[in-house]
């Protein structure tokens, strides 16, 4: 059985005391689940503390991004060694804000899966299709050339643990969701091409309202939360709900 994992992709939000007052709420909402893996990926700024607060806690924590590169003049950039003396346990690779809006091809996303993975964190594969490409009947092509192109550089071992993101992109931030049967059918196809141990978890608008019918499909192993993860209720409503489904 895969253990479903619920991590919260916070973005580009928080403050110092907010996210104090975030992590408190969220540890108390998941202190009794069992059967669930939960994680945050938090900005950059905000690593050490959200490492301090969540030492010794259920809670595992990450990054939502990082350098392909191990080291050198990338002025800007964080790499992986960074990223792993504040114990990160996640990152995401390529996101589909990343994609889109900073120019981040399949080949430099397949780059970043391996830096994770060289300073042993858990990289979370993000994939998805535009709605003109879904509309155009071409979601298998496009997720699946955006997983070759890691399992290529990688190799398929390295999918044991790592994580794979289903995000449809024309469900992000839109307040439109894959149906269920939409989501599982993506799964399916996905999970024919990985590893049975893989986790799969969907990632588009997860809300507390439409968590137990997503994570009662087969194949969606949990989810990859953006806005409602910001809501210490909402993110532990939808941790409960991927408790129910393991």
């Amino acid at each position: 059985m895969r253990t479903p994992l619920v991590a919260g992709n916070w973005k580009m939000h928080g403050s110092r005391a907010a996210n104090r007052a975030l992590l408190d709420a969220v540890l108390a909402g998941i202190e009794l689940l069992q059967g669930v893996e939960c994680a945050v990926c938090v900005p950059y700024p905000y690593l050490g503390e959200t490492a301090e607060r969540l030492a010794k806690t259920r809670l595992a924590w990450g990054a939502q991004n990082l350098s392909e590169h191990a080291q050198g003049a990338f002025t800007g950039e964080v790499s992986g060694s960074m990223l792993a003396e504040f114990g990160c346990r996640y990152v995401l690779v390529g996101h589909s804000e990343r994609r889109q809006l900073y120019g981040e091809t399949d080949a430099v996303v397949a780059a970043k899966f391996a830096a994770a993975l060289a300073r042993g964190m858990t990289p979370i594969l993000c994939l998805g299709e535009t709605l003109e490409e879904r509309d155009a009947g071409r979601t298998e092509q496009v997720v699946a050339r955006q997983l070759d192109a890691a399992v290529t550089v990688n190799g398929m071992k390295p999918f044991e643990k790592a994580v794979v993101a289903y995000e449809p992109v024309w469900a992000i931030g839109t307040g439109r969701t894959a149906s269920p049967e939409q989501a599982q059918a993506v799964h399916a196809f996905l999970r024919g091409r990985l590893r049975p141990e893989t986790r799969i978890v969907y990632g588009g608008s997860v809300k507390r309202d439409n968590a137990a019918a997503l994570f009662a499909m087969q194949d969606v192993d949990g989810g990859l939360i953006g806005g409602a993860s910001l809501v210490a209720e909402d993110f532990t409503a939808i941790a409960r709900a991927a408790q129910r489904r393991g």
